[in-house]
């Protein structure tokens, strides 16, 4: 690992050190979330402009774009790792398969959605991830959500109803891969939080794996779905200047992006990063209407309204929900304090010697 460490009296500081402390300090970690939470939306909203440049302008292939954005997140933790700002932790590779294997799969079984379905059918069905990442974590996971938040989901699914009701055409085909999509993606989701938890891992960490293993999958993936030496794919076509600096721009936002990806689920939920996904989705209707000459309906800005209600509401039935836990935790410690108190009188009573020994022991 290299040393790129400051020293503050006889304790080595390292950037991995710096995060590990930011995430002790339960006041500063809000802040943190809500910093790293408006990057990644940030981020996705220029990506999406930026994806949509490179399809549009150069015709560049889908899932290759999204292999080259694993290449440079994978690129990007060995640059991380060099200097110093995680460690490497070892985890079986049998155990990092499945969540590579999901990722590949959710983003076949989304854009097979996204060719056989409406734009406004992709974005209803996918809005069931919600409900769907809930009942994966409290069946298969003992995971409980209080009735309140429950009920969050259901101004947000009727917000994006109404946002993509102008758009909506079912047929079995469109409809069975959009709705493989949701189970894959759910299931993706909650197992980037789950282990985490089971390797006592960070983000990075977990990811440092997955970012190669993910290129490898949709690799695969590209030679039934994509022609590599035929025109549109990526040895078909003599790419411009232009289109490689553009995709290697995006290669690096989407390295932030998967960090910031990993960070939040593993730091807050799969049903938070799902709440800035619909964040997000509303924002980009939004931004559409303000920027570009898209009309917005009166449907649409109700839908809009609707969802964004939704999404207020979860955010602070959530925070209500944490700021009692922590005063539980609170009470819990002062009584702890407090009968070891009382301990310490009875032992004094019983015995002054014990309670003198004690004394010794901590000022040695």
């Amino acid at each position: 690992m290299f040393p790129c460490s400051l020293r503050v009296g006889a304790m080595p500081f390292t950037m991995a050190s710096m995060v590990e402390s930011q995430a002790k300090n339960p006041e500063f970690s809000r802040l943190y979330v809500a910093a790293v939470l408006a990057l990644n939306v940030a981020l996705s909203l220029s990506i999406v402009l930026m994806n949509k440049a490179v399809y549009t302008y150069f015709f560049f292939p889908n899932m290759t774009l999204t292999m080259i954005h694993f290449v440079f997140t994978t690129f990007g933790m060995l640059v991380c790792r060099f200097l110093g700002i995680f460690a490497v932790k070892s985890m079986p590779l049998s155990k990092m398969i499945p969540i590579s294997v999901t990722f590949c799969g959710f983003v076949v079984l989304t854009n097979l959605s996204l060719e056989n379905n409406t734009v406004g059918t992709y974005q209803i069905i996918r809005a069931l991830t919600t409900p769907c990442v809930i009942l994966l974590q409290t069946i298969y996971y003992s995971r409980s959500f209080s009735t309140k938040v429950k009920l969050t989901v259901i101004p947000i699914i009727v917000g994006i109803f109404l946002i993509s009701c102008f758009d909506v055409k079912f047929n079995i085909l469109g409809v069975t891969y959009a709705s493989a999509a949701v189970i894959v993606t759910s299931l993706y989701q909650v197992w980037v939080n789950e282990k985490q938890g089971e390797f006592q891992c960070t983000a990075m960490q977990l990811l440092y794996y997955q970012a190669p293993l993910s290129a490898i999958c949709v690799g695969i993936a590209i030679l039934f779905y994509e022609p590599l030496l035929l025109k549109g794919g990526l040895f078909g076509n003599l790419w411009s200047a232009k289109a490689l600096v553009l995709v290697s721009a995006t290669g690096v936002v989407a390295f932030a992006i998967n960090v910031s990806i990993f960070w939040i689920i593993g730091n807050t939920s799969p049903l938070t990063y799902n709440m800035v996904g619909h964040l997000k989705f509303c924002l980009t209707v939004t931004g559409g209407f303000l920027l570009f000459p898209d009309p917005l309906p009166a449907l649409q800005l109700l839908g809009i309204i609707t969802t964004f209600s939704g999404i207020i509401c979860y955010t602070h039935f959530k925070m209500a929900e944490q700021n009692l836990e922590k005063e539980k935790q609170a009470i819990e410690r002062r009584k702890a304090v407090a009968q070891d108190k009382l301990f310490k009188q009875e032992a004094e009573k019983a015995d002054p010697r014990l309670i003198s020994i004690e004394d010794k022991k901590d000022d040695q």
